[in-house]
C-alpha cells in the first residue's frame, strides 16, 4: 500500500492557501492509490529543533560511539528521517514568507539532510540515499512569481530534495494569488490534471 507523508509549514491553520491545496492534492493521491496511508507532520504544531553545536557534534560522532545524550539529541531527526524513509510520496507545503520558506520548514530540512543518513559523499560527489520516491511541493505566495529572481524557495527545495535522492518533484503553484485572482483556481486545475499522470 502506498505511503504518503505530508509536511505542512504554514503558520496559519485557517485561511492557508497551501493547506487548502494540499488537502485537494492529498485527496487526489489517496484516490489514485486506492486507500493510501497518510502520515501528517504539521511543523506549526511541532516545530523541529534548530541545530546546535552539540547536535552537530552528535551527528558527526560514529553511531556506535554516541553517548545516550547524543542519541537523545538526534532522536527528533531520526523520527523525521524515518517518516521520509517509509513514504513513497511526499507532499510539502511551501508558503512564501519574505521571499523564502518558513523557518520551521528550513529547520525540518536541517534535521533530515544528514550525511551518512540521507546522503553520503563519494568519489563522484554527494549521493542522495532516499531514491525512488516522488515529491510534490505546494507553493503559494501573495506576490512572488514562481521561478522569479526573488523566489528563493522553489529552487532551494527542489535542490535539497534532489540532494537527498528525491528527484521526481512536481510543483503545484498558486503564486502571486493576492494580485491574481485566478491563481488558486489554476492550481486546483493543475491538481485535477495530475490524476492521469500520477
Amino acid at each position: 500500500m502506498s505511503q504518503i507523508l505530508r509536511i505542512d509549514a504554514s503558520a496559519r491553520n485557517t485561511g492557508s492557501t497551501t493547506r487548502l491545496l494540499a488537502d485537494q492534492l492529498e485527496g487526489r493521491l489517496v484516490e489514485q492509490s486506492y486507500g493510501a496511508t497518510v502520515t501528517r507532520r504539521d511543523l506549526n504544531v511541532t516545530p523541529p529543533a534548530f541545530l546546535t553545536e552539540n547536535w552537530v557534534g552528535a551527528n558527526f560522532t560514529d553511531e556506535a560511539e554516541r553517548s545516550d545524550e547524543q542519541k537523545a539529541l538526534l532522536a527528533g531527526s531520526e523520527e523525521l528521517i524515518a517518516e521520509l524513509e517509509a513514504a513513497d510520496t511526499i507532499i510539502i507545503t511551501a508558503p512564501i514568507y519574505n521571499f523564502a520558506i518558513p523557518a520551521t520548514l528550513k529547520a525540518w530540512v536541517d534535521q533530515v539532510a544528514r550525511a551518512r543518513r540521507t546522503f553520503r559523499y563519494t568519489e563522484g560527489g554527494p549521493e542522495g540515499l532516499l531514491k525512488g520516491k516522488r515529491a510534490y511541493i505546494v507553493f503559494a505566495s501573495g506576490g512572488v512569481p514562481l521561478g522569479s529572481q526573488v523566489d528563493f524557495a522553489s529552487g532551494y527545495l527542489k535542490h535539497v530534495l534532489g540532494f537527498i535522492g528525491i528527484t521526481d518533484v512536481t510543483i503545484v503553484a498558486a503564486d502571486g494569488h493576492q494580485m491574481d485572482g485566478d491563481a488558486i483556481a489554476r492550481a486546483t486545475t493543475a491538481i485535477e490534471g495530475l490524476k492521469q499522470a500520477a
